[in-house]
């Protein structure tokens, strides 16, 4: 005889939730509504618009897991990384440009999404790639590594450049399309 596996009480049982990241990915979370991912342990988190978002990983295929919560993007990087983003952002000539561009790290938290092969739920945070347990996620996670030094992570600075240039473009669309000969 054949038995279902056990499905959470709701798509957002917070204690399921918190649960599965614990256990499944070794995570450490937070209580809160929806359960919160604690960040600057085993990952940073760059966020950016979700139309950039896209713009990205149309163009990067190996980010990470990655995470939407409304019109938010959400890219899983190297524990440090937000700590990297203003020197980096500089050092790439996108520091003086109003961007739409932040990190998390150390003493933040995001909502977590919820867990792949779970019920949704409207206005939730979800996975666009999620992590996969049993797998450690940390070396897949875009990180800022010397130069010349191999790993087997994505490259930050490949990343960040990609994300700048698509949020500068999507912030420039966006103008357009809202005033198409007053955009500055």
């Amino acid at each position: 005889m054949v038995f279902p596996l056990p499905q959470p009480r709701s798509p957002l049982d917070e204690e399921g939730c918190a649960h599965w990241y614990e256990t499944s990915l070794g995570w450490a979370t937070a209580d809160g509504d929806p359960v919160q991912l604690l960040t600057g342990l085993r990952f940073d988190v760059l966020e950016l618009p979700a139309d950039a978002g896209y713009a990205v990983l149309r163009r990067l295929p190996l980010t990470g897991p990655v995470a939407l919560l409304g019109q938010r993007m959400r890219f899983l990087v190297g524990a440090g990384s937000a700590d990297e983003l203003p020197g980096l952002l500089d050092w790439l000539e996108w520091g003086s440009v109003p961007l739409d561009l932040t990190a998390i790290g150390t003493g933040g938290h995001i909502a977590a999404p919820v867990p792949p092969s779970w019920p949704g739920s409207r206005g939730a945070a979800t996975w666009l790639r999620p992590p996969e347990p049993g797998h450690e996620v940390e070396p897949t996670l875009p990180a800022f590594r010397g130069f010349g030094e191999r790993g087997g992570a994505p490259d930050l600075v490949r990343l960040v450049d990609t994300a700048a240039t698509e949020c500068h473009r999507a912030r420039l669309l966006r103008c357009t399309e809202n005033q198409p000969l007053a955009c500055s």
